[in-house]
């Protein structure tokens, strides 16, 4: 059959470490993973080829695609099951045929959708027999765009903007077996019976099930009157549309999405024409960062219900604020380095910095304004709670500034310190997540108990980090936080100690900035261990580990919990 053959396609070369991926699967669905298929945008554009491997395994990349839906002269639509030999989605129901355009002049062809028609016409052959004179090209009929995600275990996914077809025709069906394992026509009432079925021995595949439910009509189910448009419908990550899908860990998850967060933020802060200003406030996020903050609202929603293309814009202007907040901090704090490079005050002057912190503030509530897909009706919700977390972030930095010229702080007031300037951030973003994920209010309300017990977990575990990793490891001086007299939960226990000679090494230390030695910085260190300070910190911080874990253990499951409970852990595991 044309277009069967790897040797009459564009292929690229699969790298040693990328075809393992393949070991044990169906020798000639592995073989079809080297095809070049077309690596675009979330808004379609052409960045150029990428394997079908590349684009479908690990974080796995957007690419093209298209989905056909042939319907015959009776008005039924013909359905096929993938076999069980498919590498991704084996074994599911899915429409007429779904497969992807390949990186060649003729299936790249954007003029009247002329690519995609030829793919399709390709395809149809390949899969299911149907001889191309059956189906001209002329006969298919494009009608909208859809980008989506959808993962099926740990290594696989689809990541597609997908382009919808329609041909009404008859046609003669001979199912290729490495392809198709069942097909059936089904009328329109047989496919919305199979929609709302809860049958585990006929599964939908997630990206027909979004068509079907989302956007196909009436119309398209009679000839010639499907209504094309110009849109490309968000539809967000739908694994859970997946009975039996497995979700990523919590590097991947946030690897999927880092690069698009990421992107937007590099385009509202270098928006303005003032490279110095723009370059001030990127220091930072060139810089590097793990953008948990970033990506926590999408995080969230993936768990609790839906997911659109707005919680990235959100997450990226909460992002912004961070990496502001980060540029003033280093400022008041007086520290030179961060995340391994100079601090923007140091890399380019004291009054650039402050101002590219302010200006950073603006855009991020610029940015957040003109988040897609966020209803006009949710922005007070959003300026609301964001404007909150600020003013939270703003009272929790005071207070850690005023702390530093008192010789009692309790730990109440310690708690309530690091419930402004670390918390608010984690709560705000699995508060905003889950109330743009469309959940009810008692999901909302335990989501932002996670993100507080996460916020304060997070804190405690930062503070122990710097007492007890070296400075390679944390990007700044270690144990800065005990020259500069940082009023830590350890150093609030160690200061309730009677005196000791242990006592009085932490107190040689306590606040002296840049006048103590590393040898006193490491008994400064050692005394908290002997004072039980550093224990009793620990202890603290696993209770709120516990806490954390106890909300999420009241939400339903679904395959993005794992990556939520993986971040619940993930600054405990840092020094276990």
């Amino acid at each position: 059959m044309s277009g069967y053959g790897i040797d009459d396609v564009p292929t690229m070369h699969l790298e040693d470490e990328s075809t393992a991926a393949l070991e044990g699967s169906d020798a000639t669905q592995g073989v079809l993973m080297a095809e070049a298929v077309i690596e675009v945008t979330e808004t379609d554009d052409v960045i150029g080829p990428i394997s079908k491997l590349d684009s479908h395994n690990g974080t796995g990349n957007y690419h093209r695609a298209f989905s056909v839906l042939l319907f015959d002269s009776s008005g039924r639509l013909l359905l096929q099951k993938r076999a069980s030999h498919k590498i991704t989605f084996p074994d599911v129901w899915a429409n007429s045929c779904c497969s992807h355009p390949l990186h060649s002049e003729e299936e790249m062809e954007t003029r009247n959708h002329l690519g995609v028609k030829r793919a399709a016409v390709r395809k149809l052959e390949q899969e299911l027999g149907i001889m191309p004179n059956q189906v001209p090209i002329d006969k298919f009929d494009f009608v909208t765009k859809m980008k989506y995600q959808a993962r099926q275990d740990e290594d696989w996914i689809e990541r597609e903007i997908d382009h919808c077809l329609i041909i009404h025709a008859d046609v003669d069906v001979t199912p290729n077996p490495n392809e198709v394992s069942e097909i059936k026509w089904v009328s329109q009432e047989e496919l919305e019976n199979m929609l709302v079925a809860d049958d585990p021995e006929n599964v939908v595949a997630p990206w027909f099930r979004c068509i079907a439910a989302r956007i196909m009509n009436d119309d398209w189910w009679r000839p010639g009157c499907a209504k094309a448009d110009d849109l490309i419908h968000d539809m967000g990550d739908v694994s859970h549309m997946l009975p039996n899908a497995t979700g990523a860990d919590l590097t991947t998850s946030i690897a999927e999405v880092k690069d698009l967060v990421e992107s937007r933020i590099e385009r509202a802060l270098t928006h303005t024409s003032l490279n110095r200003l723009s370059g001030a406030m990127m220091h930072l996020i060139e810089g590097g960062g793990k953008r948990l903050r970033a990506t926590l609202p999408w995080l969230v929603a993936k768990a609790v219900g839906d997911t659109h293309s707005g919680l990235l814009d959100v997450g990226a202007a909460i992002e912004i604020i961070h990496n502001f907040t980060l540029v003033h901090d280093d400022i008041m704090d007086d520290d030179d380095v961060r995340r391994g490079r100079p601090a923007v005050h140091i890399e380019y002057d004291l009054p650039t910095a402050i101002n590219a912190g302010d200006a950073m503030l603006a855009i991020a509530f610029e940015a957040m304004a003109v988040a897609e897909g966020i209803e006009p009706e949710l922005l007070p919700f959003l300026v609301k709670r964001i404007g909150r977390m600020v003013r939270k972030c703003s009272e929790g930095q005071q207070l850690d500034i005023e702390f530093e010229d008192r010789e009692v702080v309790s730990e109440e007031e310690y708690i309530e310190m690091i419930h402004g300037k670390t918390a608010a951030m984690f709560l705000t973003c699995a508060e905003v997540g889950s109330h743009l994920a469309g959940a009810d209010s008692e999901t909302i309300e335990c989501m932002h108990d996670w993100g507080l017990a996460l916020g304060l977990c997070f804190q405690l575990m930062d503070d122990l980090i710097d007492v007890l990793s070296d400075s390679d490891t944390l990007g700044k001086p270690s144990g800065s936080d005990v020259a500069q007299g940082k009023r830590t939960m350890m150093v609030i226990h160690a200061l309730r100690q009677p005196s000791s000679s242990a006592k009085d090494d932490l107190l040689a230390v306590l606040g002296k900035g840049d006048n103590v030695t590393a040898d006193q910085v490491s008994r400064a260190h050692k005394a908290l261990e002997e004072l039980g300070s550093i224990e009793y910190a620990r202890t603290k911080a696993e209770a709120y580990h516990r806490m954390a874990h106890d909300c999420l253990d009241r939400i339903p499951d679904s395959p993005a919990m794992r990556a939520l409970r993986e971040l619940t852990d993930y600054q405990l595991m840092r020094i276990f």
